[in-house]
């Protein structure tokens, strides 16, 4: 049944041909079970409100608008039977109490794992904004938008679409299951230019103008065994356009209507039922959804003998191909079945399982929780690594290593023992041996302290800034092995970003080091990266400077005074013998010779036995040297590269984590 029209109003009859008067009995037999229309509800409680009926429940069929429980206006949220109690009911006649109940309520789960897998969606989008482009989070935008708007809505409604081909008889099954011909049926095509809707009870205005369907769509079914059966109530079935349309249009209406609708029945016919497109293009993207996908063979009518079941036996293997899930020996999937549209075989069952489907009232959650896990699956490739990324201690060794090697630390460490060494023959050493090093420093510009205040070259220079480049490159490519390409970029640029300024910065602290902590003051030139270490005297050894004087040990004042001790025999000797030879002395050579000799024996003894003593803390002076160096550069490069890059993948595993959230509850095990 349509509508009431404006003649049939003034004849006093309905569309059944009855007297409204007959038709009004039969309401006010209904409202006795306890089906009450909402809209009857609503009117009469406006007719006793004595201000009036301005209530925000009313129903107002003024200019063709409604105004639905939840507030919101628009058309008319259906055309069907009028209403037998309407403006000129008694306003003294108050609605039965028990019967005055809201019927449209909020859709709000408030358990189950849909609102803490949309938290965690609606979390991740957002963690990713700044290293995932916008049309990567297009669909999880577009399915939290989606989710937020139907659970706005009624949740004792489920909406259920009916799709097919052309041809295929979705519009008679339509009208099959509503009881009456709503949806025109015919040769020409295409039959259905525009979804029309069906509801089996009042307030689902909000959802059908979520879905764009104007009031002029919106129908009721025949008063009947269809319109009151009770496992049909909250039904809202919509009919759409041939989904192979040669019309653009349709087939974008047909697409926008399926992303919103919370069920979907495909109709298929003997002859199109494995038609590619529509394969390709719904069933095998949608089989995620196979928990609110009904497939229906229309037109069994057409085949003869068992050709049914084999046709009906070959859309579940297509079906199996495609990926979807087939709901059968009790297991979660999509309803496959036979009937005729046109002559009803099958049409009960039909109408039944949709019933129990209705009356579940999780459709919309099965829906939603499969678009979720459509758009996660769609994410994978962003957030899924292959093995375990991550920055290990080994890699974090090997780049300190490498840092070490590009500073010098090992060659500083050498240099640092050498001046020990020197300085410990400069203090230990006979005087005649420390004039003759005091000539060869002063007298040859290759000397070794020349060579310590000398500059290092540009090919060093090139060379340990390359290597400072190469131990980045290595650690950003260890660190972001494994990761997916967004996070893999984010963390290379991370790495590569922190390394500006790394040779300079490491010059001054591994001069910092050096100095034992105090101030960085280089030598006056340029440090192992071409830059200025400092002004001022040496106090530490900064890279590619002459490294700071050693302390001297506390056996070193006695070592000098066995050395001063042993040339004063030397002289004492020589002095002795040279009198007795200008007869100044009395001659006698053994005393004054065994003297000079003991004086020139004990100096290369005493030397050579200070030179045996300072080999271990020559040696533990270098090592500190190359320690404080290697720590300087370690540090440096944690704070400028290690730390960036660890902040990076901690931010992906905290992404992950979301993620993981998102699908811990997946219902298609995607």
């Amino acid at each position: 049944m349509t509508a009431v029209t404006d003649e049939d109003q003034g004849n006093g009859t309905t569309e059944t041909g009855e007297p409204k008067e007959k038709e009004k009995e039969k309401e006010e037999a209904r409202s006795k079970d306890g089906r009450w229309d909402d809209g009857l509800i609503a009117r009469r409680a406006a007719a006793a409100d004595p201000r009036g009926g301005d209530s925000g429940t009313e129903h107002s069929r003024t200019d063709g608008g409604s105004t639905d429980s939840t507030g919101s206006t628009g058309p008319s949220d259906l055309t069907g039977p009028s209403d037998p109690a309407g403006p000129s009911a008694p306003a003294g006649s108050p609605p039965d109490e028990d019967d005055v109940r809201p019927q449209v309520e909020a859709y709000g789960p408030s358990g189950g794992p849909l609102p803490t897998r949309l938290d965690a969606l609606r979390e991740l989008v957002g963690l990713s904004r700044a290293r995932l482009d916008r049309d990567t989070l297009a669909e999880a935008g577009r399915v939290l938008d989606e989710a937020a708007a139907r659970q706005r809505l009624s949740s004792r409604h489920t909406v259920v679409a009916i799709a097919g081909a052309t041809g295929s008889g979705k519009s008679t099954l339509f009208n099959a299951l509503a009881g009456t011909q709503i949806s025109d049926t015919g040769l020409r095509r295409p039959t259905t230019s525009q979804p029309i809707a069906c509801s089996w009870t009042d307030g689902a205005a909000g959802l059908l103008d979520r879905l764009a369907i104007p009031g002029r769509l919106r129908r009721r079914p025949h008063p009947g065994p269809a319109a009151f059966d009770e496992a049909l109530q909250g039904l809202v079935l919509v009919d759409l356009p041939d989904h192979d349309s040669a019309a653009t249009a349709h087939r974008d209406q047909v697409d926008r209507v399926l992303a919103l609708v919370d069920a979907v029945i495909w109709v298929v016919d003997p002859e199109k039922y494995a038609d590619a497109a529509l394969h390709e293009r719904y069933l095998r993207p949608l089989a995620g959804h196979a928990e609110v996908t009904f497939v229906v063979l229309n037109q069994i009518d057409r085949l003869p003998g068992e050709a049914a079941d084999l046709v009906l036996d070959d859309l579940r293997r297509l079906l199996d191909e495609d990926g979807m899930a087939l709901g059968e020996h009790g297991e979660p999937g999509a309803t496959v079945m036979s009937l005729s549209a046109l002559t009803g075989d099958g049409v009960p069952e039909l109408r039944e399982m949709v019933g129990r489907f209705v009356q579940d009232r999780t459709a919309a959650t099965r829906r939603l929780s499969a678009d979720v896990d459509a758009a996660a699956a769609r994410l994978r490739p962003v957030y899924v690594a292959e093995g375990r990324p991550g920055l290990g201690e080994r890699a974090r060794e090997e780049f300190t290593d490498r840092l070490a090697e590009a500073v010098g630390a090992a060659a500083a460490g050498q240099a640092a023992e050498r001046e020990w060494r020197r300085n410990a023959g400069r203090a230990c050493g006979t005087p005649w041996l420390r004039l003759w090093r005091w000539y060869e420093s002063r007298g040859l510009p290759g000397s070794l302290d020349r060579m310590g205040q000398a500059l290092a070259p540009p090919e060093e220079e090139s060379t340990a800034r390359q290597r400072v480049e190469q131990a980045v490159r290595i650690v950003a490519d260890d660190a972001s092995a494994g990761l997916p390409a967004p996070w893999a970029q984010a963390v290379r640029e991370a790495a590569f970003n922190g390394a500006k300024g790394l040779p300079e910065a490491l010059d001054e602290l591994a001069a910092k080091a050096a100095a034992g902590g105090g101030s960085a003051k280089g030598s006056g030139g340029s440090g192992r990266f071409g830059t200025a270490s400092g002004r001022g005297p040496a106090t530490g050894v900064a890279l590619g400077g002459r490294p700071a004087k050693p302390p001297r040990p506390k056996w070193w004042p006695a070592a000098v005074l066995a050395q001063v001790s042993m040339t004063l025999l030397q002289v004492f000797g020589g002095l002795w013998l040279l009198g007795q030879i200008v007869g100044v002395l009395e001659p006698g050579l053994v005393v004054p010779a065994l003297i000079m000799l003991a004086g020139v024996v004990g100096g290369p003894l005493v030397e050579w036995s200070c030179a045996a003593a300072i080999r271990g803390p020559a040696r533990r002076y270098g090592q500190d040297a190359e320690r404080r160096l290697r720590e300087a550069a370690a540090g440096c490069g944690r704070a400028r590269v290690l730390d960036p890059v660890s902040a990076e993948l901690a931010r992906y595993r905290e992404v992950r984590e979301r993620y993981v959230a998102v699908t811990e509850f997946s219902t298609t095990g995607q």
